[in-house]
């Protein structure tokens, strides 16, 4: 079995900043790609950034320029998003994404954390 635990969220003005963390454990033989996505109620799960193993990054144009995604250089399946200048909507359900082998040769898998709440208020 493979766990992504994420943590960090929580209530901030808008303005202000917050730094998304993404544990991935269990059964993992190379991650490909590790990435923060969003919901927002009533709206579509969206990309807000991923970065891959050799560390290329993509970023959604509302945050580019604000947040930046980057992995632990001692823990490789560990992913951060700091959010900086935060906005009202930006308020949304954040979920930590990996796509994995979880075995040499084997089939990619992607996998999801549970999510964490972020709320900026105005």
């Amino acid at each position: 079995q493979v766990q992504l635990v994420e943590s960090g969220g929580g209530l901030v003005q808008a303005g202000g900043s917050l730094r998304l963390s993404c544990a991935a454990s269990g059964s993992i033989s190379s991650i490909n790609a590790m990435g923060w996505y969003r919901q927002a109620p009533g709206e579509q799960r969206e990309l807000v950034a991923s970065i891959t193993s050799g560390g290329v990054t993509n970023y959604a144009d509302s945050v580019k320029g604000r947040f930046t995604i980057s992995r632990d250089n001692n823990a490789k399946n560990t992913v951060y998003l700091q959010m900086n200048s935060l906005k009202p909507e930006d308020t949304a359900v954040y979920y930590c994404n990996a796509v994995l082998l979880r075995a040499l040769g084997g089939p990619m898998y992607k996998y999801w954390g549970e999510g964490t709440q972020v709320t900026v208020s105005s």
